[in-house]
């Protein structure tokens, strides 16, 4: 590491003191802005898709397993891939085990790629997950979404889509009908990894500067060196 300020307990109390307040002005402007995306409109899905799951074909609508709403992960695992991202499959870490309290507030999650069904099964147990995982082999789910292929999605944070890319999207069922409500990709996917939440907190933080690209450290959680 770069030599680094040493200072009293005094002078770090008061910078600590100063960075709060930096940090309860971000709170309030990240709970603005959840107001905010809770606000957009929300858009009618009138295009059927028919996924592939363990307890067969599955409309997007069924894929809410009786709740109000809905998150779907855009798992990056193309039909002729072996494994999944390793990216993705690092977020699957963070969330398979939280699914269970979403549940609790009318939320159902589940994963979907293009992959067919059995390999995203097989490298589920591989990988000891837990939540649904859906096919979209099928259906244009994926790329209607920004995910898959050479879409163009009309915001200009996607742009050009090209093979495979991460994302989340929310959904919501009224009244017999089902909304998508929210999408988000690359970084906006940051929040949702705790890993990385807890690596911000660290003094080398992500640590990734240097690197090939900023995940190039990253593995599989079973294909890491023993330390």
């Amino acid at each position: 590491m770069e030599t680094h300020e040493i200072a009293s307990r005094e002078v770090w109390t008061a910078r600590r003191v100063e960075l709060l307040r930096d940090e309860k002005a971000m709170t309030r402007q990240l709970d603005d802005l959840a107001r905010k995306r809770r606000a957009l409109p929300w858009v009618e899905m009138d295009r059927e898709y028919v996924f592939d799951t363990v307890d067969g074909k599955r409309s997007l609508a069924e894929l809410f397993d009786g709740r109000g709403q809905l998150l779907i992960y855009h798992f990056m695992f193309g039909p002729d891939w072996e494994e999944g991202c390793p990216s993705c499959s690092f977020w699957a870490d963070n969330y398979n085990d939280i699914i269970v309290h979403l549940n609790h507030r009318d939320v159902t999650m589940v994963a979907v790629s293009r992959a067919p069904l059995p390999k995203l099964l097989d490298y589920e147990r591989r990988m000891g997950w837990g939540f649904t995982w859906a096919s979209s082999a099928d259906n244009s789910f994926n790329v209607d979404f920004a995910v898959s292929e050479t879409s163009v999605y009309n915001f200009v944070d996607v742009g050009e889509v090209l093979d495979e890319r991460p994302g989340l999207s929310a959904f919501i069922h009224v009244d017999g009908k089902v909304f998508h409500t929210y999408s988000t990709y690359g970084r906006g996917l940051d929040i949702f990894n705790c890993a990385y939440q807890l690596l911000d907190l660290t003094p080398k933080g992500r640590d990734e500067a240097g690197l090939e690209h900023n995940a190039a450290w990253l593995r599989r959680h079973d294909s890491y060196d023993a330390r």
